[in-house]
């Protein structure tokens, strides 16, 4: 038989998700038709005073569905909150999980499940090189995500994002296993989120479009020894071009509206929908290198509090960590993949001809535009960073070689000196 060393072989896996105006009120009857009489209710503490989780408890009741409330997620969690929510998990001797919250919290519920079941030393399950990235080993009990942001898409991923604080650094837990069963995506939830926040997590959409769309080829990866082995960010491939194109269309159209106007239902359904197939696009082609850069950025922060979130400590958003590097990546990805990086900049609304060596402009100049409409920072030098700080945020992102694999050109330490100094400001 003739083995080329190059993958030619596509994975796709597609999310259970329900989404719609009142889905939450569904959510009991799913929990009971998966013969749950116990669950976890992940949320935040700003989130259990709101009408939305009340809807959700009140399905879970009506469906004699136990709940037992963790309200207690950090948002951007760390493994210190990681290891505090599976204590609980462990001690409130539940049977399913039910994440009701951003990013953070699904991701919380993601990790406590993962320990719950499967008991270890915490770097057990961590990715390499910081942890031992050993196999989840076997399956978890079921997890119903319910996002309240239109951002991470963490309710069709197999991924769970924390800062390591030991390390002053993000990194994840990324398995098939940890994704969950099912994702219920209500754009009511996001009425009553702040400007700030929609414009964030609508960057973190943005970006894993932009960023699946424009990775390495899923077939310029060598092919794995054994099936298993294969990563879950298999690179640019046909099904995720899909569900990126079409998030990068619905985000052109009505980012800027949905952040302006918290009454305007059709822009922030878009952008909600936009980020579940985000999801879709990089729970399968994975994302690479502002997303590297980002876990450096927010985890070396020191005082930046952003508006709009009622956090106790200084922290960047992590859609606002991810897109402040995106314009720089930009004109350094731009040569791999001229036609992508065209594209991409006219669905997010560039105008005219753009010729293959100004594609990496036009995209950049694209996303500064967007940027400086829905009230981004302009660059690292707005976060609170100076030049001086360029070494520790390279050793950062150079720790996330899962990520930087995925880029459509090799990224060394110099490389990324150059993109940390390109992005002090972006306009």
């Amino acid at each position: 038989m003739h083995h080329t060393p190059h993958e030619t072989v596509l994975e796709i896996e597609a999310p259970r998700v329900k989404f719609g105006r009142g889905a939450i009120a569904e959510v009991g009857a799913e929990a009971a038709a998966l013969g749950l009489r116990r669950v976890a209710l992940f949320t935040d503490a700003r989130l259990a005073a709101l009408e939305f989780v009340e809807r959700a408890r009140a399905s879970l009741r009506a469906a004699g569905v136990d709940v037992a409330l963790f309200d207690g997620v950090r948002i951007e969690p760390t493994d210190g909150s990681f290891r505090a929510a599976a204590e609980f998990a462990t001690s409130a001797r539940v049977d399913g999980y039910i994440s009701i919250g951003g990013g953070s919290v699904i991701d919380t519920a993601k990790a406590a499940n993962l320990y719950a079941t499967y008991p270890a030393p915490f770097e057990r399950y961590v990715n390499a090189p910081l942890g031992e990235g050993a196999p989840v080993p076997g399956p978890l009990a079921p997890h119903i995500a319910c996002p309240t942001t239109s951002g991470t898409g963490s309710e069709c991923t197999g991924i769970a994002i924390f800062d390591f604080t030991a390390h002053a650094v993000k990194t994840g837990i990324a398995s098939r296993r940890l994704r969950p069963l099912l994702g219920i995506v209500d754009p009511d939830a996001t009425r009553s989120l702040p400007a700030a926040v929609v414009a964030a997590s609508g960057f973190d959409v943005l970006a894993h479009a932009l960023e699946s769309f424009t990775a390495k080829p899923y077939t310029q990866r060598l092919r794995p020894a054994v099936p298993s082995a294969r990563p879950l960010s298999q690179g640019a491939n046909p099904y995720s071009d899909l569900a990126c194109v079409e998030a990068l269309r619905l985000l052109g159209m009505h980012l800027v509206d949905a952040v302006a106007d918290a009454h305007d239902d059709d822009a922030r359904e878009a952008v909600m929908y936009a980020a579940t197939l985000a999801g879709i696009g990089f729970g399968n082609a994975g994302v690479h290198v502002p997303h590297g850069m980002a876990y450096a950025v927010a985890g070396l922060v020191r005082d930046f509090r952003p508006p709009g979130y009622d956090a106790d400590h200084a922290m960047v958003p992590h859609g606002m960590s991810v897109i402040v590097t995106a314009p720089a990546v930009a004109h350094f990805t731009a040569p791999a993949a001229p036609d992508r990086h065209r594209l991409a900049g006219a669905l997010l609304g560039a105008a005219g001809k753009v010729d293959d060596d100004q594609t990496g402009d036009a995209l950049a100049d694209t996303l500064a535009r967007l940027m400086r409409a829905t009230g981004i920072p302009n660059g690292l030098h707005a976060l609170g960073y100076r030049p001086a700080d360029v070494p520790a945020l390279v050793e950062g992102a150079f720790a996330q070689q899962r990520l930087l694999a995925n880029s459509p050109r090799p990224v060394g330490r110099e490389d990324l000196a150059q993109l940390f100094a390109g992005a002090f400001s972006n306009w």
